[in-house]
């Protein structure tokens, strides 16, 4: 992180009225400029989206289940919007993960479930500023949902190093598909990017979720998107310096914890093809942002272009917890009711 990067903070502890000879350190982060002191933290969105505003808005509204910190202050300009938050007990669990027990990733995500269960009964406020960039291309509004997806994948079919057909498959199937989404429920919230990156763990329980900067109107199950592909592919989401020490088998049995704690997320008659349809909607949102500059097969198999082929062919990470075979999931562990996703 550049000198630059720590003058942008210390900038905001000043406009904050706070001490800006304060020790500050680095901490690591997907997406924002993250710096701890030692009762508050600092993040900084270098993007001009002034996402932030949003979650300074949103985060007082949030029941005190969910361990929201208290936000100090917010401020900043266009490409480098700033929030000032009480630092709150705990370390990232994505980092505490690799050496937890089994019976402690159980308690963690059978407490997530509790608190997801919080968040999604809080009513989306009528003047939540508009998200840019959701990160699924879906409409708020009750019909015609996927009406953003559809105009989009016409624009990928354009481009260069993309099969017409799988286009053309991804068209077929949003709009044959569409119907199990409507009516399309956004009264209440969901938090928008649910990965362990955003959760914080003292050892024995969760004491916030955090950054809700992609919270929306939508319905409860739309959160599985993010998280069912978080434990998929869990080193794709963490911050570089613990990627390698992120696998997948860890992750493994967390749809199924949270399939017995949460069942109303995985409870719909279609819900593999709802999921189906998020995970489309993200990856090719994803793809019109990374267009992909070869052909697929000289691609990595993450490049968002491979993963929609994926999905369509019903050989994705959605269909693995529909029953499909993997070497990376315990197969000689299996609920009552059968993988997560093999219901619908």
């Amino acid at each position: 992180m550049s000198d630059f990067a720590e003058a942008r903070a210390r900038r905001a502890l000043t406009e904050a009225g706070l001490d800006y000879t304060m020790p500050l350190t680095r901490a690591s982060s997907v997406t924002n400029e993250v710096w701890l002191a030692p009762e508050h933290v600092i993040r900084v969105n270098r993007r001009p989206n002034q996402r932030l505003r949003r979650e300074a808005y949103l985060g007082p509204l949030l029941p005190p289940a969910i361990g929201y910190p208290e936000i100090v202050a917010y401020g900043g300009t266009l490409g480098a919007d700033w929030l000032v938050m009480r630092r709150q007990p705990g370390e990232v669990l994505a980092r505490c993960w690799p050496s937890m027990s089994n019976g402690e990733r159980r308690s963690a995500v059978r407490q997530l479930a509790q608190i997801l269960r919080q968040l999604h009964q809080v009513r989306r406020p009528p003047d939540l500023p508009f998200i840019d960039a959701a990160p699924q291309l879906l409409a708020e509004r009750e019909f015609a949902v996927v009406e953003p997806l559809a105009r989009a994948i016409d624009l990928v079919a354009t481009m260069p190093f993309v099969d017409p057909l799988l286009a053309e498959h991804a068209s077929r199937f949003v709009r044959t598909t569409s119907p199990v989404l409507e009516p399309f429920d956004t009264s209440r919230l969901v938090h928008g990017d649910l990965t362990f990156e955003n959760v914080l763990w003292d050892g024995r329980a969760i004491t916030a979720l955090l950054d809700f900067e992609w919270a929306r109107g939508g319905p409860c199950d739309l959160d599985l998107d993010v998280l069912l592909r978080f434990c998929a592919y869990p080193y794709l989401h963490v911050a570089p310096d613990y990627e390698d020490d992120t696998l997948a088998r860890d992750y493994a049995l967390v749809p199924y914890w949270l399939c017995e704690d949460y069942p109303a997320l995985f409870e719909h008659p279609h819900q593999l093809d709802r999921v189906r349809l998020y995970c489309i909607a993200y990856d090719v949102r994803e793809l019109l942002a990374f267009p992909p500059p070869g052909p697929a097969d000289q691609l990595s198999p993450h490049h968002p272009v491979n993963r929609l082929d994926r999905t369509l062919r019903g050989i994705g990470h959605l269909d693995r917890l529909a029953g499909g075979l993997d070497p990376e999931l315990p197969w000689d562990f299996t609920p009552v009711d059968g993988p997560p996703l093999s219901r619908s």
